[in-house]
């Protein structure tokens, strides 16, 4: 999953899809529209921008994590407090079917069940999706219905 809402917020994303694609061992298969969506929980911040690739990798999950928290880092990531405003974030939503709990990865992510604005990229690229112990993505969403994710293009 990907998302930021600091700066040229659009580009950021567009540049991580690049930068996704050359991680070690890795090349992106799919990538998602992007996609606006409002901030959740701390809400005196600019809109995100969200969307999500598909990888394939021969890195481990935690090797994989340690790459996407690079890019993160080239980009300027303050980890300020939780839900800060950000130049870039990359999750590890998904790792096949994996289920992870380790004190630095939890994998399914714990929260992209509640999340819109990760649900529906994720529906764009993998339609038939699901989600180890909550279900399909098209199921998921449903529960999502309040929530705006607005598709704005490529």
């Amino acid at each position: 999953g990907l998302g930021a809402n600091l700066g040229n917020a659009a580009a950021q994303v567009r540049n991580a899809f690049d930068e996704l694609d050359r991680m070690p061992h890795s090349r992106v298969l799919r990538r998602s529209s992007l996609y606006r969506s409002a901030p959740i929980g701390h809400a005196d911040q600019p809109d995100f921008i969200n969307a999500a690739a598909q990888l394939e990798t021969g890195l481990p999950a935690e090797g994989l994590l340690t790459e996407l928290q690079a890019i993160e880092q080239r980009h300027g990531r303050v980890r300020s407090f939780a839900n800060a405003p950000r130049t870039l974030d990359l999750d590890l939503l998904l790792y096949a079917n994996a289920v992870l709990s380790t004190p630095g990865l939890t994998v399914p992510h714990p929260r992209m069940h509640e999340r819109a604005f990760v649900l529906m990229p994720l529906l764009e690229i993998a339609p038939d999706l699901a989600v180890p112990g909550r279900g399909t993505v098209r199921e998921l969403l449903k529960g999502c219905e309040s929530q705006i994710a607005e598709r704005i293009g490529g």
